[in-house]
């Protein structure tokens, strides 16, 4: 069978990278060994695929922005190693403002994913069926997004976070909790994630500590904060977590409990 597909003569193709038909990969493109490029897949200008990346059927990878501010800028996409962009997935490269969009290492983008302009996507990041991420994003390591899930523009979700499917997301979700309910809420620790990537019973408890004080004190965030600070030792879930709230830009969650 005669190859059905496009490469541009300038983009840099690894070792062992597979291409399927009706497959076109343009210019100014980098993908590392080992790729499996399936059908109908297409790959703009600026494309940064690591090593071992699969890509499904009708996935698109560093389209430019859909985003009324950009000016045809040379921006990147950055697909991390061993990453897996599900069908019909759709990865915008960034714009001035961050100059990139990075999917990390390990990553599973299920069906239907969309990661727009300058996100920041964590090694380990699951995006559940259909997710929808806005502008500038941010998602730190292992975290879970449940499907359907709709996160505003330069919202911030923590490592180890699991959130419900179907969320609507305004406001920053804090590291290591559950996220559910209409407004979006915390409703207690990911216990279960946490155990399952080797966190001890005695982190998670340092952890529920913490969210104890901020959720279930009837303090305000800068009350709670400044009690935790005075109260529990010196900690890096501690620091980790009293960080990610005072650099908060949209404020964080509140709780449902």
């Amino acid at each position: 069978m005669s190859q059905l597909f496009s490469i541009h003569p300038d983009a840099k193709i690894g070792k062992d990278v597979k291409i399927g038909q009706f497959t076109t990969i343009y210019e100014n493109v980098e993908i590392g060994d080992g790729c499996n490029i399936m059908n109908n897949v297409t790959v703009f200008p600026g494309a940064r695929i690591g090593k071992n990346v699969t890509i499904f059927p009708g996935a698109s990878v560093a389209a430019i922005p859909q985003d009324l501010k950009f000016k045809g800028e040379e921006t990147l996409a950055i697909i991390g190693d061993g990453t897996v962009l599900r069908e019909c997935v759709t990865v915008n490269r960034g714009t001035a403002a961050k100059e990139r969009t990075v999917v990390g290492k390990n990553c599973l983008l299920m069906a239907y994913s969309h990661v727009a302009h300058d996100c920041i996507l964590g090694d380990n990041v699951i995006l559940s069926n259909a997710t929808q991420l806005g502008g500038e994003v941010v998602v730190d390591d292992q975290a879970v997004i449940g499907g359907g899930s709709l996160i505003h523009q330069f919202c911030h979700i923590g490592r180890n976070v699991m959130l419900q499917g179907g969320a609507l997301v305004n406001k920053d979700i804090p590291p290591y909790v559950k996220a559910a309910r209409e407004p979006i809420s915390y409703v207690g620790l990911n216990t279960i994630g946490l155990h399952r990537r080797g966190y001890s019973t005695e982190d998670i408890q340092a952890i529920s500590e913490i969210y104890r004080i901020l959720y279930l004190s009837e303090l305000n965030v800068t009350n709670a904060v400044k009690l935790i600070l005075e109260t529990l030792p010196e900690s890096r879930f501690r620091d980790e977590i009293v960080s990610f709230i005072t650099n908060s830009e949209r404020g964080i969650i509140r709780s449902a409990i």
